[in-house]
């Protein structure tokens, strides 16, 4: 213990000195004050650097280093959460990061394939202080002993299981398993489905699987950044802090209702039509909403112009709309050839009007006369006016809260009905994939946008040029022969012009790759990992492989838990339009979550629909039944249960339906509840959905009737430790028989009834 207390000092002094180095250089940078826009430019890329140096270094402050393997050649390694090198001329390493390939032997190596490893040595620490060691010993010829042996190998992996849950999920980085750091460290490139059921510690591993690829593949995934997808506000906040504390800063989380810029969903829809909006085919109904904006006269489009009417009329339309439509580009881009087959039907009428020869039908016209009358139509406003209504620019949010408005004859009358909606009312998180769809059948015509661009650039270099003239105006040159002069002295003139100093001294973006792909809609992701995967709609999944043209993903949930009326029943069914079969699917069969009394509760309730269900195995039991109690007096009962469930350290969840929470909150003292409830509180109160991905020492579960059987079996295995179940009514049968039984058909403990 002492030896190694020594080591975590050294290694905690080098730390301490390495962040204060950080420290300074990123306070003189910022002291510079006023600089040349270059000098600027290059104190805000290292500022940048050193400031994630420092996050990094303040996040993974806290157990540091973790285990230590000593090999059988006399070398010994201590891992940790990053890699530090000591300040000497070597760089020697002197912690190791996880990530390492040098590492793996901590995780998988076992008593009978030994990895060339003699001991494997646990480290717990408390802040900066040693507390305990465990030491796993897998060369068996080795007499060596230092009183701290771990017989099972079991010792930390049961600590962490049995710890009081802080509502943040903690990282697994100490206790990872071997079929886990299989997955964890699998190549980035293709589809790997991850599928396990619920306290298989698949969230953990995708979290520890983004920092791997981070760290595996720096130069490819700084560049395009790693988005994780969650289901819901809340699971973020409570995995936001995995990736710091792994020394990862570079990750965007979001969920599927973030994922259009500008746009955030805040309402929610009811199950009916969240599904009719996740269908694939409402793509091709999108589609035909745009089709209807390129509408046709009824009957004519007549238009003034120089003391005469122009009309336009079904036919002359029709033929430029469909030439246009013949260029297959998005509708805000085709417009700009629909106005040109516009103004060149008008101008051949105008020409043909005022230019032919009364005697041989000629046109007198010549290529000069014809373009000005062009122009003089491309200036008149009833022209314009008349291209607005028959080919309108179009925004994804006015289309689709149009087509929601108003959504018959796209839909059935019954669809209509489930989805239609005011205008003005907020997005929900099923309307943000209608959204991209629509982006992507609308483009986005920047043709003023480029023109500005061009006119600020155009000023630039006209700036640039100015500094150039003013900089050779002012040689002065020590030269008395010209010749000389001109053969060896170079000015700026001879090694740049003026488009090459504008280009340097433009400002450039230092925002992160996580930060730019947040404000982009078009941008493509170096990995995607989809958190409750199996809960998105087809349209849902068109949105994200658009964000994924290399289709590099990790995709994790349990289609047992599919609650989402759009989910996809199976993986063949989500992956079948993208990649076909070619997708690698593995499974995490051990639950390391929930004890076995409360998972054989929890997966009757599943056998009584599918009676084939296996859940995953549990590693632990802790001897606590979980109880089901009847009451004609809902809040007070939960008021009782909750001062009962309340785990002296630790986080008890009241999972209800939404309906009741207003009521029971009333009852409850500091509880904490709503769309994005705060987890650190001792009590929160969740529906169902909000529960997914989480974790308490308690739960209680109120009216379980109320809920389909996947949102029952998402909440009976939240606990770590004690469930209760309290109803006023029926209860599932599953619940009512009292008698749970594991896949082997030996009874389970019976179902505690008061």
């Amino acid at each position: 213990m002492r030896l190694e207390q020594e080591f975590i000092d050294g290694l905690y002094a080098r730390v301490d000195a390495l962040r204060g180095v950080t420290e300074v250089s990123v306070t003189d940078a910022l002291a510079q004050g006023n600089t040349p826009m270059q000098a600027r430019l290059e104190r805000d890329v290292l500022v940048a650097e050193r400031s994630g140096l420092l996050a990094a270094l303040n996040a993974v402050d806290e157990s540091l280093c973790f285990g230590r393997i000593d090999l059988t050649s006399g070398v010994s390694h201590h891992i940790g959460r990053i890699g530090i090198r000591a300040d000497d001329t070597e760089h020697t390493p002197i912690l190791i990061d996880w990530r390492a390939q040098v590492a793996r032997p901590f995780y998988l190596a076992t008593g009978h394939t030994p990895m060339g490893l003699r001991r494997r040595r646990h480290l717990t620490t408390d802040g900066r202080r040693v507390t305990d060691l465990h030491d796993e010993l897998l060369d068996l010829g080795d007499a060596t002993r230092t009183g701290h042996e771990d017989p099972t190998g079991d010792a930390v992996l049961l600590a962490a299981l049995n710890s009081a849950r802080t509502g943040r999920m903690s990282d697994i980085v100490q206790t990872i398993q071997a079929e886990q750091d299989r997955i964890i460290r699998a190549p980035h490139r293709g589809v790997l489905v991850v599928e396990g059921g619920p306290g298989t510690g698949k969230t953990a591993v995708a979290l520890h699987r983004a920092a791997f690829l981070l760290y595996e593949y720096r130069e490819l995934l700084a560049k395009r950044a790693v988005l994780i997808v969650g289901p819901n506000p809340a699971f973020l906040g409570y995995i936001g802090e995995v990736l710091p504390s792994l020394g990862e800063t570079g990750v965007l989380l979001a969920t599927v209702g973030e994922l259009f810029p500008g746009v955030k969903a805040t309402a929610a829809d009811n199950p009916r039509a969240s599904a009719v909006k996740g269908r694939a085919e409402m793509a091709e109904v999108l589609a035909e909403v745009v089709r209807d904006r390129q509408a046709l006269p009824d009957p004519v489009i007549t238009i003034e112009h120089d003391r005469d009417v122009l009309m336009l009329d079904d036919g002359l339309v029709r033929v430029a709309r469909d030439r246009t439509r013949e260029a297959k580009l998005p509708h805000n881009v085709a417009r700009e050839y629909f106005e040109g087959h516009i103004l060149n039907t008008l101008t051949d009428m105008v020409a043909e009007r005022i230019g032919t020869d009364p005697f041989d039908g000629s046109n007198l016209l010549d290529a000069a006369d014809i373009t000005q009358i062009r122009d003089e139509l491309a200036e008149n406003r009833e022209v314009w006016s008349a291209i607005d209504r028959l080919w309108p620019r179009l925004t994804p949010q006015r289309l689709v809260a149009d087509f929601l408005a108003e959504p018959e004859g796209y839909v059935s009358a019954e669809d209509a009905a489930a989805i239609r909606r005011p205008v003005t009312r907020a997005w929900t998180t099923a309307d943000v994939p209608l959204l991209d769809e629509a982006a992507e059948l609308l483009g986005e015509d920047d043709r003023l946008a480029r023109a500005l661009a061009d006119r600020e650039r155009n000023t630039q270099v006209a700036y640039a040029q100015g500094v150039l003239d003013v900089s050779y105006a002012s040689r002065t040159y020590e030269f008395e022969d010209k010749d000389e002069e001109d053969s060896e002295v170079l000015s700026a003139h001879h090694i740049i012009d003026a488009e090459r100093f504008a280009e340097r001294h433009e400002e450039e973006d230092h925002r992160s790759a996580a930060e730019r792909a947040a404000a982009d809609r078009t941008w493509a992701f170096g990995h995607i990992i989809v958190d409750e995967a199996q809960e998105l709609s087809p349209m849902a999944w068109r949105l994200l492989m658009r964000r994924s043209p290399t289709r590099s993903m990790t995709l994790v949930g349990d289609p047992a838990q599919t609650a989402e009326a759009a989910g996809v029943g199976s993986w063949e069914e989500i992956l079948a339009p993208y990649v076909q079969d070619r997708f690698d699917h593995t499974r995490l069969a051990v639950n390391y979550r929930t004890p076995s009394e409360i998972m054989d509760m929890a997966a009757a309730v599943v056998r009584a629909e599918r009676p084939g269900f296996e859940p995953p195995s549990s590693v632990r039991s802790t001897g606590v039944r979980p109880w089901v109690r009847a009451t004609d007096d809902l809040p007070s009962a939960v008021a009782e249960a909750v001062a009962e469930l309340t785990p002296a350290e630790g986080r008890l969840a009241v999972i209800a339906p939404r309906e009741l929470h207003r009521k029971l909150a009333a009852r409850l003292d500091g509880v904490t509840a709503g769309a994005e409830p705060d987890l650190t509180h001792t009590v929160v109160l969740l529906d169902p959905r909000q529960s997914k991905g989480l974790e308490f020492d308690s739960v209680l579960v109120v009216e379980p009737a109320r809920y389909g059987t996947s949102d029952l079996y998402v909440a009976l295995t939240r606990a770590t430790q004690r469930l209760g179940v309290l109803h006023t009514g029926e209860l599932p049968k599953a619940l009512a028989d009292g008698e749970p039984h594991p896949a082997d058909g030996t009874p389970a403990p019976g179902i505690t009834k008061r």
